[in-house]
């Protein structure tokens, strides 16, 4: 019986002159301390827990959830002496997760030049884009290249890559090295090229593409899929005092968005280095968990380990593969041709593999054996064929592992793959932010209208019963949890169009996928994506429920706070927010 009905029966009973004795309500017993306990009240709390639907206070020990439920008896079991802070209508929920970006990459990116479109960034056209360069090399003088992030060609008003000769424009004596939206493409100026060693007689990388000019040997300057490798092996990168600070800082932008679990989805050994001497450091307070990213050909070492502990908010989660590229950078393998097909290409392209088959298969093999879970990029539905008919399988010769692979992105997935993605237990994690930023370029030069309109099929999963997650994929668009809530809902595009309104999420679906289903996709629900008693005290707080706003406004619901562990790590209006 509740401590509010027992009061409720003491006061009845006194009403005709009758005293409870102490045998009637149960053994007394003094309220606990509650020193340290801070209790949040007058709240609209969304506890994403079937079990607890409704509550009116939520208090918080020790860095985990101490009690959910009404007021009365969370203030009981708080004890005497604890806070008590009122939220005055607020929403409280559980701490976003992000399910798939790039957090090591994104301290990189805000290192270089803001070269995307509004609403991420200032640049609509080449000239712009130009400018912003010189701008930047200007204001970093001792920089060695001038270095972009973000670009993107189908937002462009020219609509292509900038080349060789708009880069010389600006600089013809430092290189100049732009990454293009996706990550998937980039363009270099002449001496960048001089500088990676690229030469009209160096051949295509397996998986890969130099582009050229109208000779057909030139190169034009735009590297896509695995040519990026030349990039990674020549481009100067930052002291490790800088890449540390970098890392360190950028989790306040992430905070800002109410994430408290991020992760680094394609984690170069460096960058694994990296974010372990930070968490060292003691300087990580948001939970991060990092893929490996091995190649095509490559194996996995016996020295490689992961975890589902995180040491010093950090752990190494699994491996991860590339299998495709980039349906806006028209690089994914789909089975049907792209509409209008890059330069250069014949009518019948249609995207190209990035790993061979036996590589695919030897990866996989060697990951489900030692138990470490698979994530895998796959945009194009032909990239997800050679996932589903490699991984399947497998997933049956290790029936007993609990796996949990998961298809990153799936943009494409048909219906059929999906009904297999449901009987093999495989997670999509779904780019559902792509409606918005690229519904448009998809349905008139990507796919057509009918393959885009099935993008990120949220509603077609949600019938299958499959725990998908969804995400934005940072720094490819800025890690905006309300904003892609809002795609995943509504999926209008930049014109105002509404792109397959039948693979609309439902608002909780929606709000699942970034809470109780991304912290299964990692291992953690027994730790996180809920409130409930006993899990972390990760929390946000918004202005407005987003399950009960229209979700056309839901955009317009703003962060107020976000907690990580049950410690304030950023609220609105303070640090110059």
């Amino acid at each position: 019986m509740s401590v509010s009905a027992v009061n409720r029966i003491r006061v009845a009973a006194a009403a005709f002159g009758i005293s409870l004795t102490a045998s009637c309500s149960g053994p007394t017993s003094p309220q606990p301390d509650g020193t340290g306990t801070l209790v949040l009240v007058d709240a609209d709390i969304v506890t994403m827990d079937d079990a607890i639907p409704a509550a009116e206070a939520v208090a918080i020990r020790d860095g985990r959830i101490l009690a959910v439920g009404p007021r009365e008896e969370v203030l009981l079991q708080a004890g005497k002496g604890a806070e008590l802070r009122s939220l005055g209508g607020a929403a409280l929920l559980p701490g976003f997760i992000d399910t798939h970006g790039h957090f090591a990459m994104m301290a990189q990116a805000a290192a270089m030049a803001n070269l995307q479109p509004p609403p991420a960034g200032p640049v609509r056209d080449m000239t712009e884009l130009q400018q912003v360069l010189r701008d930047w090399a200007d204001a970093h003088p001792e920089a060695p290249w001038i270095t972009g992030w973000g670009y993107d060609d189908s937002l462009l008003a020219e609509q292509r890559h900038p080349v060789r000769g708009d880069l010389d424009a600006v600089s013809s004596e430092k290189p100049i090295l732009l990454m293009h939206t996706s990550a998937h493409l980039a363009s270099c100026n002449t001496p960048c090229l001089a500088a990676l060693g690229i030469t009209p007689e160096t051949q295509d990388p397996p998986g890969g593409v130099i582009r050229r000019e109208a000779d057909g040997k030139t190169p034009s300057g735009v590297l896509e899929e695995a040519a990026l490798y030349f990039v990674f092996q020549k481009m100067p990168q930052p002291v490790e005092s800088q890449r540390l600070s970098g890392i360190a800082e950028v989790q306040k932008l992430y905070a800002s968005y109410g994430i408290t679990t991020v992760q680094e989805g394609a984690a170069r050994p460096q960058q694994i280095e990296d974010l372990r001497k930070v968490a060292a450091a003691g300087d990580l307070y948001l939970d991060v968990v990092a893929y490996q990213h091995f190649s095509n050909g490559a194996s996995i070492g016996e020295d490689f380990t992961t975890s589902k502990s995180y040491d010093g908010h950090f752990r190494v989660g699994g491996i991860k593969l590339v299998l495709d590229g980039s349906p806006q950078g028209k690089t994914a393998w789909f089975t049907r041709p792209y509409v209008v097909p890059p330069p250069g290409q014949g009518s019948d392209y249609s995207g190209y593999a990035i790993y061979s088959d036996e590589s695919v298969a030897s990866l996989i093999d060697q990951a489900f054996a030692r138990g470490i879970q698979v994530i895998a990029h796959a945009n194009g539905d032909r990239a997800i064929d050679q996932f589903l008919d490699i991984a399947v399988p497998a997933i049956a010769d290790y029936a007993e592992v609990d796996l949990r692979p998961v298809i990153i992105h799936a943009q494409t997935a048909r219906q059929d793959q999906l009904e297999e993605v449901a009987a093999a237990r495989i997670i999509p994690s779904f780019f559902a932010a792509h409606p918005f930023f690229w519904g448009d370029w998809h349905r008139d030069s990507v796919m057509g209208p009918d393959r885009a309109s099935f993008i990120s099929p949220m509603a077609a999963a949600a019938d299958l019963g499959i725990p998908y997650t969804i995400h934005n994929d940072a720094p490819v668009v800025p890690p905006d949890m309300i904003r892609l809530l809002w795609v995943a809902e509504n999926r209008e595009t930049r014109s105002g169009a509404v792109l397959g309104p039948d693979q609309r999420a439902t608002p909780r679906d929606a709000l699942k996928a970034i809470t109780a289903n991304a912290a299964y996709q990692y291992f953690e629900e027994g730790q996180k994506g809920s409130i409930s008693p006993g899990k972390l005290a990760d929390l946000v707080i918004l202005s407005a429920n987003p399950l009960s706003v229209d979700p056309a406004s839901l955009r317009d619901v703003r962060v107020v706070e976000t907690f990580k562990d049950g410690i304030s790590i950023y609220r609105a209006g303070e640090g110059g927010e």
